[in-house]
């Protein structure tokens, strides 16, 4: 006798299943604490940056040289500057700016990465052999070398600085959804699609793009962090954010690397924001890559392991069938 196991079909339950962002939501939660904790970062970050004009004690660049270098205290919690600006309210906007040149940056070089990628991968041949070598000579370029050099012609600037980061970041980004487009296109839907003569761009459109979110999403969510912290470094050099604009990297260089000694407070605050929050937004980048990831999907690669123990009621749905042998 060979025995066999059949589960039946259960339509009442896959017509329930969860959406996606619900599903992913509750995953990260039970699965990825690290995850979890860098979600609760970036959703702080982001309400402190639109709410800044109501969360912060002070104005963004109100003087008060009678509290010039004032420690932290009751009043001026994170302590002030060298003309009495309150420090909170120059981190709280800070986070403003961090969340805008993060968030477009990214954008920018996500729209960026899937012009050159998809239609590189998916034409291939020629194109895409001339596309490549020209992503090639510009990855061989030290990036920071790079960003100093547009911003010194461009001037320092936020929106000069997105728009250089976005489209530096986007061409070496292009590598990732060009090996996305060219595990798609060889499908039976692709050539299917194809072969009917449905136009290239209806392919790309319906077919290609929807196929590609899963690395479009993991890109985004772990290049914030590098963004802000590339922005950060620019402001320190004083080729980022110009005054009066207050900037995490812009704090720490100047006054704040005059006064280290002094005033220590004028550094560590500044510095300590900009660690946590690239520390929360780089887990929450790794934690959405493995929830996302099909290959770790029920496997050891899961927090929370496999759950190997099947409960009686699911039994009682399977169908038991006997198989006489010969």
């Amino acid at each position: 006798m060979v025995e066999g196991v059949a589960p039946v079909s259960n339509l009442a339950e896959r017509s329930k299943k969860r959406p996606l962002l619900v599903d992913l939501l509750i995953r990260l939660v039970k699965e990825k604490p690290l995850g979890l904790i860098g979600g609760i970062i970036f959703l702080v970050l982001l309400f402190t940056g639109i709410f800044a004009n109501q969360l912060a004690p002070h104005a963004m660049n109100e003087v008060n040289l009678l509290a010039r270098l004032q420690p932290p205290s009751v009043h001026y919690w994170f302590g002030t500057d060298t003309v009495g600006r309150d420090m909170l309210s120059q981190v709280i906007y800070g986070a403003r700016v961090s969340m805008i040149v993060g968030m477009a940056a990214m954008s920018l070089s996500i729209i960026v990465s899937v012009a050159i990628g998809m239609p590189s991968g998916f034409f291939g041949g020629t194109f895409d052999l001339i596309v490549q070598r020209i992503v090639d000579a510009w990855m061989c370029f030290p990036g920071l070398i790079i960003l100093i050099s547009v911003m010194s012609i461009l001037g320092p600037g936020m929106w000069q600085m997105i728009i250089v980061l976005g489209i530096s970041g986007g061409i070496g980004g292009s590598r990732i959804i060009r090996s996305a487009v060219i595990g798609l296109k060889e499908n039976i839907y692709i050539t299917a699609s194809v072969a009917v003569g449905t136009p290239t761009l209806k392919i790309l459109i319906r077919h290609i793009i929807p196929n590609i979110l899963a690395p479009i999403i993991i890109m985004f969510s772990i290049g914030i962090g590098g963004v802000i912290l590339t922005e950060a470094s620019l402001s320190f050099l004083g080729y980022g954010i110009p005054p009066p604009q207050p900037s995490w990297g812009g704090m720490l260089s100047g006054l704040g690397r005059e006064f280290m000694i002094q005033a220590p407070w004028m550094a560590i605050w500044p510095g300590l924001a900009l660690s946590i929050v690239v520390f929360g937004v780089n887990m929450l980048g790794d934690a959405v890559r493995d929830l996302l990831d099909p290959r770790l999907r029920g496997g050891v690669g899961r927090y929370g392991g496999v759950k190997t123990k099947i409960k009686k009621h699911e039994l009682d749905r399977r169908v038991i069938t006997k198989v006489p042998g010969n």
